[in-house]
């Protein structure tokens, strides 16, 4: 079967499987009598339709609700509109779980595993040829993916709705009518959001779930299925890891604590047991023969207790259990034929992959707040001794010859929980504490359960070394010191200033001598999302690719192995998008060996909600990360003028994303028509929407989700695709056009990079704000805005030969269309409810249409899957 047919073949299959079935499901649930308002479900149809029809005539969501409250339900005052329009919402936010579990039900149908870029399809040709095979085994033994998971709140659904779309998820494979109804009535009356915010070990929580009941599974089975084929049984390296940060990241969430790392710590040491257990009962049934019986014991009383009853001073049992496995294996090959080995092996295999710590926990803080760490310690006779008061002055290379790196254990006791201080000494507290409490988390769960210290705003080989001696102030010693410190480069001008940061440390004796306690690897953070609020999507793309480059060449060259932590977020404004195929774009010039990054927000759910799901995502990362490296010549190789040519461009489009971010209206703009400033109250979060959030509104203080969530509400995606029209204009002008066709047709990387622009911009829809065109206050600005997509989105489609956006990926293209089309109304009442909110002096009217404003967040949000 052809490329083109084998494409229309899942056209059909998706129209069949996901479009009818749902419209099918939807009728069912539009019927079920939920809520207080009888009709609701009846008068939705009419209300969705309506929205579509008037915002194709350009008219404004206010124009559009008023008008359809007086055509339908006439003689009805602004209160009762009010209370419909809260009926519709939650009708709405459920026909978005609906949609997505009829999707995920049909994965296996619209994914098949011989298909190009999946595991099965590289098994097959190893299969085919044993010098391939053998490549790939070789490969396999310095080869690692490690995904970290993250809180970042852009999806939040309560762990009692994501347990109804598993359940749901599996009665639609079956098509189980009566199940399918029951949970759509179960679905209906539980709750989606949540009354107050919720605190960081909620979020660990929530996240945790996915852990316990997708990647634990998935993970095994992947690498199960990886010793079938390649002989990698007796290597030591995982090949993969699972990385957490809700409870260890401050920098991105000030509400964590010292108490906070120590429970998530505790919990996911407790999960990860409660699973053994699980698996151990089934094991239990199973091995009933004689001469097993103590070592049986042994690990069920081993597993129950850490499973229910933990004590806090429990310690590394990975090697116990290991060793009471290897005896029961022992027993049924020696006395009962093997019988059941598989299922010593299966547990054996998942605790070598898990340990005692499930994920790693990674600390992660700003280096300003580790920078007033220090300059406290420098205050403290008994930390350092004769230190000049002045450090601070001192040009780089002076502090980095000044840090003694002298051991001390300075006393600091566990606590600091109080989150309403924010103040410099409580900080200060946490920090040190922290620092303490990972050496006590090693030594319960391992070394692997918390190793990693990532440092936010990394901008000197400074920060590094500082963080470093705080360790030796905290009583870990030299010989000891078993931690990974991570610089996170992000901003365009870090990125810039990376390689030169680096070569400073690998030059630094001590920093040399613990580059060889931790086996000369380093880790180096590259962060999105920053970038692109910092310099727009084009440069945030290519300064990061350079960087990589750089950094490479420059780790290479002192003999050290790299790996390149990637924080990548869901939708491709942060960095998301087809992750797998950058992945696969990589050439020689970068270090692709380790492949580690993020999964955050609705990413979390869309691409790893289900076992199926998640196996299929993660095994496209493996095949890139293999393929990448035993073919470098057959991918991304940029010769100098393709670089020129993409920095150009990059160029261009930052000075025209720098002339937006300091238009007058632009924060203006953000804050008064998008949900920016109610983003506190919506409670999917336990962290403020900005830093020093008590300070007016300053773009550099607004987190990098808040910045883009607030573009999506608006429907205008402009951190997804500002600026590229522009770059691409120039290269015509300059009578480059040509060449930026070739490049499109033989980079992998600008390839991804174009496509995963024209995802974002297919979520955009300027229709809903064209009535701003007109305004007073904001027209020009709306146009300047609409102008710069028409222009992008024309060259795009020159640029690609394609007449629609997504052209080349029809069914990601009518997936994400249909959600749009879902939440349409969402997108109309909460414009509709910002403006009543900004009109009306009423108090209690103002607490109400904010109230709405928020509800839609809630489904506009979750609606965003990034499917492709």
């Amino acid at each position: 079967m052809s490329a083109a047919a084998q494409l229309t073949h899942r056209e059909h299959i998706f129209n069949q499987e996901v479009i009818t079935r749902f419209e099918l499901y939807n009728s069912l649930f539009l019927t079920l009598p939920f809520y207080q308002v009888k009709d609701t479900g009846i008068l939705l149809p009419f209300f969705s339709s309506f929205c579509e029809k008037e915002t194709a005539k350009l008219k404004s969501p206010s124009e559009i609700i008023e008008s359809f409250f007086e055509e339908y339900v006439p003689n009805t005052d602004e209160r009762e509109h009010i209370n419909r329009l809260f009926r519709f919402i939650q009708y709405i936010e459920r026909q978005v779980v609906l949609f997505d579990a009829i999707e995920d039900s049909s994965f296996s149908k619209l994914n098949r595993p011989e298909d190009t870029g999946t595991l099965q399809n590289l098994i097959q040709q190893a299969t085919a040829d044993d010098s391939l095979r053998a490549k790939i085994s070789e490969k396999l033994k310095n080869f690692s993916l490690r995904l970290v998971l993250t809180a970042h709140p852009t999806q939040f659904y309560p762990s009692t709705v994501l347990g109804i779309m598993t359940d749901l998820i599996d009665a639609l494979k079956h098509n189980d009518i009566n199940d399918i109804n029951l949970l759509l009535q179960q679905l209906g009356k539980t709750p989606f959001f949540n009354k107050t915010s919720p605190t960081p070990i909620d979020e660990a929580r929530s996240l945790i779930w996915f852990m316990e009941n997708t990647f634990y599974y998935a993970l095994a089975s992947i690498k199960t299925r990886l010793a079938e084929v390649f002989d990698i049984d007796d290597i030591p390296n995982p090949i993969f890891e699972l990385g957490f940060w809700p409870g260890g990241d401050r920098d991105g969430n000030p509400n964590v604590r010292t108490n906070s790392t120590q429970t998530v710590a505790a919990t996911l040491r407790q999960i990860i047991f409660r699973c053994y257990y699980r698996d151990f009962r089934v094991l239990k049934r199973r091995i009933t023969f004689r001469g097993v019986e103590e070592p049986m014991h042994q690990l069920e009383s081993l597993l129950y207790e850490n499973a229910f009853s933990p004590k806090p001073d429990a310690g590394n049992l990975q090697n116990d259990m290991l060793d009471l496995l290897q005896q029961i294996k022992h027993k049924l090959i020696d006395e009962n034929y093997g019988i059941f080995v598989d299922l010593i092996d299966d547990l054996a295999l998942k605790i070598k992959l898990y340990g005692c710590y499930f994920a790693t926990l990674d600390i992660r803080q700003d280096s300003r707040i580790l920078r007033k760490v220090y300059d406290y310690g420098l205050q403290q006779p008994e930390l350092f001794n004769g230190v000049t008061t002045e450090y601070d002055n001192l040009p780089e290379d002076e502090k980095l010859t000044t840090i003694s790196f002298n051991e001390v254990d300075y006393a600091c006791q566990l606590g600091g929980d109080d989150v309403s201080d924010k103040s410099d000494e409580a900080m200060i507290k946490d920090t040190l504490c922290t620092i303490r409490l990972t050496h006590t988390i090693q030594q319960h769960n391992g070394e692997k359960a918390c190793h990693r210290f990532i440092i936010s705003n990394c901008q000197e080989a400074s920060d590094i070394l500082q963080l470093m001696q705080l360790f030796l102030w905290s009583g870990w010693k030299k010989e000891e010191l078993y931690i990974d410190f991570m610089p996170l480069f992000e901003t365009v001008n870090d990125l810039k200033n990376a390689a030169a940061v680096m070569k400073k440390l690998y030059t630094h004796p001590y920093y040399q001598e613990h580059l060889k306690l931790r086996g000369n690897r380093q880790m180096i953070m590259l962060g999105f999302s920053d970038s692109t609020k910092d310099g727009g999507y084009l440069t945030a793309n290519w300064s990061i690719y350079q960087a990589k480059v750089e950094l490479t060449a420059i780790t290479k060259e002192y003999g050290i192995e790299l790996a390149f932590f990637d924080g990548r977020g869901g939708p491709p404004a942060r960095g998301g998008g087809k992750t797998h195929r950058f992945y696969a774009a990589m050439g020689k010039e970068i270090a692709n060996d380790h492949i580690q990054l993020t999964i955050q927000g609705q990413t979390v759910s869309s691409q790893y909600g289900s076992v199926e799901t998640a196996k299929f995502n993660i095994e496209q990362l493996v095949n890139a990360g293999i393929t990448s490296a035993l073919h470098p010549e057959h991918h991304d190789l940029l010769d100098e003028n393709h670089k020129r040519l993409i920095a150009e461009m990059a160029d261009e489009s930052y000075r025209l994303f720098m002339d937006l971010r300091h238009h007058p209206m632009f924060t203006q703009y953000l804050e008064n028509l998008s949900p920016l400033k109610l983003l506190p109250n919506a409670n999917i979060s336990s962290r403020p929407t900005k830093r020093n959030g008590d300070a007016p509104l300053k773009l550099e203080d607004l987190r990098a989700i808040s910045f883009v969530t607030s573009w999506s509400q608006l429907k205008q995606n402009i951190p997804g695709f500002y600026g590229v029209g522009t770059a691409l204009q120039k290269m015509k002008e300059t009578g480059k056009w040509q060449e930026v066709v070739d490049l499109y047709k033989s980079s992998g990387f600008f390839k991804t990079m174009i496509d995963n622009c024209m995802m974002s911009m297919s979520k955009a829809d300027f229709r809903i704000t064209a009535h701003l065109a007109q305004d007073e206050q904001y027209g020009t600005f709306w146009t300047m805005l609409k102008q710069e997509f028409d222009l992008t989105k024309a060259l795009l489609l020159e640029l690609t030969g394609t007449k629609e956006l997504m052209q080349d990926y029809p069914i990601e293209k009518r997936s994400i269309a249909t959600r749009e089309r879902i939440v349409l109304p969402l997108v109309i009442i909460q414009h509709f409810a910002l403006n009543r909110l900004n009109q009306t002096e009423d108090k209690e009217l103002k607490d109400t249409y904010s109230k709405l404003v928020i509800r839609t967040v809630y489904g506009v949000v979750n609606a965003g899957r990034n499917l492709v």
